[in-house]
């Protein structure tokens, strides 16, 4: 298993060794012990979610309050996504811009998301199956959105021909909105999050 950092500090690319034989192949598709030598803490896990989606499917930009916020972990065991993480920590030397993963049932590769980052993804291919291992359960009451349209944060979209989003996506503020409103987290409690879970 490979881990990579990403240009989005705390977001992490990991690609599985895979083990290919007559049968089929062989993975470890999430290994504890090796994230958290990445991460220099451990990964909680608290939920695991997942979601179909069609062709053209754009879920997300979200986020979560910090503390707690949500990390994520989130692998497509079938089909396709461009799986996005956008910096959008106020004061964060990389605030405002975005990497990106394909993650496929070719390559299985899967990406971490610390919390504080917003998460989005759109599905290349009919019935894309994502999961998402998370480290808090859904809050809804802490849970925000970013319109993933958005033309300041241009997230390449450019891999279908007919977005589908959901009016929650579509109904959400801009990155500048949602600094306005004061719902962003921030670079310094991201970071102070950060050091207390490695210092437990």
């Amino acid at each position: 298993m490979e881990i990579r950092p990403l240009s989005i500090p705390h977001a992490f690319e990991v690609t599985p060794k895979q083990f290919p034989d007559d049968r089929g192949r062989f993975l470890e598709a999430y290994r504890s012990d090796r994230l958290s030598d990445a991460l220099g803490h451990e990964f909680t896990l608290a939920q695991a979610n997942t979601s179909v989606s069609r062709r053209g499917v754009v879920r997300g930009i979200h986020f979560a309050d910090i503390p707690p916020g949500q990390a994520k972990y989130v692998m497509c065991p079938r089909g396709a996504v461009l799986d996005f993480v956008i910096d959008i920590r106020v004061g964060s030397p990389t605030f405002g811009t975005w990497d990106s993963v394909l993650l496929d049932d070719t390559e299985r590769r899967a990406i971490y998301i610390a919390e504080g980052l917003g998460h989005a993804f759109v599905a290349l291919e009919d019935d894309s199956t994502v999961v998402y291992l998370v480290s808090a359960p859904f809050n809804p009451s802490a849970e925000h959105g970013i319109d993933p349209t958005d033309s300041e944060v241009r997230l390449d979209l450019s891999g279908v021909e007919q977005l589908l989003l959901s009016p929650k996506d579509t109904d959400a503020p801009t990155l500048q909105q949602a600094a306005e409103l004061g719902i962003l987290p921030t670079w310094e409690d991201s970071l102070a999050f950060y050091a207390e879970l490695a210092a437990r």
